[in-house]
């Protein structure tokens, strides 16, 4: 795999991902659509880092809340979860018509529990790998899956202080290790996504 197959997201791709998709300003060059895309999420992460505080709650609200900042202003279905089934390599992301309930499953197993502080930085690393790993398996909407679980990470690291993670390393060295590590929390296996992040932390 060549890294820029994968400068759009930095995760594993949906099968049609050189497909533009409808978009409200009827954009057909998919370099002007990516660059679009891309100001979107950095507006909306410097946005929810501005608002950022102790008590923020991170639940599945607040990830639709970052899809929706980031792409209103390209898609109808921005901050919405997908209507259709994806996959990537022969790989399936969940089926789409049991997407509410597996979100509100992901919401009480991952996000309600996440303490407002933590007194170690290895329990941090531990509950970005597993959020992270869990929403890429998701993969919840019809685009910007990578880029809303980025922004995410980066948010609950910069709660605790933490600088943003350096997750552009996982394209350079690490890509195919981080394709492995979202497929492996489909068997609730999280250690491998653990690594990824200790490596960006």
């Amino acid at each position: 795999m060549k890294k820029e197959q994968y400068d759009k997201y930095y995760v594993p791709e949906e099968e049609d991902k050189d497909v533009i998709l409808h978009n409200k300003k009827g954009i057909t060059d998919l370099r002007k659509l990516y660059r679009l895309e891309f100001s979107g999420f950095l507006r909306a992460q410097y946005l929810l880092l501005e608002e950022l505080t102790e008590t923020t709650k991170f639940n599945v609200l607040y990830i639709k809340k970052i899809h929706h900042l980031a792409l209103s202003h390209i898609y109808d279905f921005a901050g919405k979860l997908r209507h259709v089934n994806m996959a990537k390599g022969g790989f399936m992301f969940p089926t789409a018509r049991f997407l509410p309930q597996i979100m509100d499953d992901f919401n009480k197993r991952f996000l309600a529990p996440l303490p407002d502080v933590y007194t170690n930085e290895e329990d941090l690393i531990t509950d970005i790998a597993k959020v992270h790993a869990e929403l890429l398996y998701i993969h919840p909407f019809r685009e910007g899956n990578g880029r809303t679980a980025r922004v995410l990470a980066n948010l609950m690291a910069a709660k605790q202080g933490h600088d943003f993670l350096d997750l552009n390393k996982i394209v350079e060295k690490n890509f195919d290790e981080y394709i492995n590590a979202v497929q492996a929390a489909s068997e609730e296996n999280y250690t491998p996504m653990e690594k990824i992040i200790r490596l960006v932390f």
